[in-house]
């Protein structure tokens, strides 16, 4: 979908909000809806204008990736927005109340308060905007999404053999960046997790120097950054030989998660199909060890709507959105097993975009 496109599409909903225009400030919004990838500036969107304000260091980078939008330069001060609103007659302009700070707010509010009485506008928080817009990918995007998912396939395929009793879980992350990195990645999605034996069981642990053992269950969560889109991928291994208990429970989860990913459908919720992988859990009597949700949108952030949850939005998933399908069993004092795919719903069913290896325990 081309920028105008989006534009287009942004544009519809600032009625539906009661807005005339859109100060967007969240670095994924900006990029999605400008193509501008500086990490510093505001675009604000009206019916019939789009400014992208930014400093001096990034205004020659913003005349080449946004052409739809006319460049200003700013500093520090206010100055800027509060011209435009006053020269294009703005009379409530919304802003990302998830995506300023509270000094920046501040700031607004003073910037608007000396202005002209007649010039000021109202401003409204607002939430979700674009991410509503941004939530159904276009064939350009899920491209870029795909190829992010292969890296991490590649990287994970790759070292995961070689992971041995005696590395600790910083190599194994180091090598695991390595290679994404080496194979294309411009970066990582977030921080690699690396969690072997009880470490396992603390579903957002870190690598650390803790040295793998003998018969220890890793639970490995890695993600790549290519152009901008991230990818996000799970797998459990089990060093030396899988006992009872790590069948026992890596078939458990496996089992959510592959009946998951065949029952998603266009008109399901995320409520829903969390519940469809949460009953397998619960019914092996691991309820109580499954605390996260079972998914998230991915695309230009690593967590994005949809959310797939007990706690998610009552809207269906539709066509195009891109979402992870991730439950866990998590142990105190043993560890855990987590098994993550990405996926993209087409023609009302769910196609999986993640080819990592997980482990034929048969």
């Amino acid at each position: 979908m081309s920028i105008p496109a989006r534009l287009e599409n942004l544009r519809r909903r600032l009625p539906e909000n009661d807005l005339d225009a859109l100060l967007i400030s969240t670095p994924e919004n900006r990029r999605y809806a400008s193509g501008f990838a500086g990490s510093a500036g505001y675009l604000l969107v009206s019916k019939d204008d789009a400014a992208l304000a930014t400093d001096f260091r990034y205004v020659e980078q913003a005349g080449n990736q946004a052409p739809d939008f006319r460049v200003v330069r700013i500093s520090t001060a206010l100055d800027w927005f509060t011209e435009l609103v006053a020269d294009l007659r703005l009379r409530r302009v919304g802003f990302e109340s998830h995506g300023v700070t509270h000094s920046f707010h501040q700031a607004l509010q003073k910037a608007v308060a000396e202005m002209e009485q007649a010039d000021r506008p109202e401003l409204v928080p607002t939430r979700d905007v674009v991410e509503l817009v941004r939530v159904v990918k276009d064939p350009d995007e899920l491209d870029l999404i795909t190829r992010a998912v292969e890296l991490a396939d590649v990287a994970f395929d790759s070292v995961s053999p070689g992971i041995a009793p005696g590395m600790s879980e910083r190599e194994v992350a180091w090598e695991l960046e390595k290679t994404m990195r080496e194979a294309g990645a411009d970066g990582l999605s977030f921080d690699i997790i690396v969690g072997s034996g009880p470490n396992g069981a603390l579903p957002h642990h870190r690598a650390g120097e803790r040295v793998i053992q003998d018969g220890d269950p890793i639970v490995i969560d890695m993600g790549a950054v290519y152009q901008g889109y991230c990818s996000d991928l799970s797998r459990t291994i089990f060093v030396g030989r899988p006992d009872d208990t790590f069948r026992e429970v890596y078939d458990t989860v496996l089992q959510a998660q592959l009946l998951a990913e065949e029952s998603a459908a266009e008109g399901m919720t995320g409520v829903d199909v969390d519940r469809v992988a949460r009953g397998v859990i619960e019914d092996a009597g691991h309820g109580g060890e499954f605390g996260h949700g079972l998914g998230h949108g991915v695309g230009l952030a690593i967590h994005e709507l949809p959310t797939l949850s007990p706690r998610g939005s009552e809207d269906p998933i539709r066509d195009g959105m891109v979402f992870t399908i991730e439950p866990g069993i998590y142990v105190s004092g043993w560890g855990g097993v987590r098994i993550e795919d990405m996926a993209v719903l087409e023609d009302g069913r769910a196609r999986v975009l993640s080819k990592a290896r997980k482990l034929d325990l048969s």
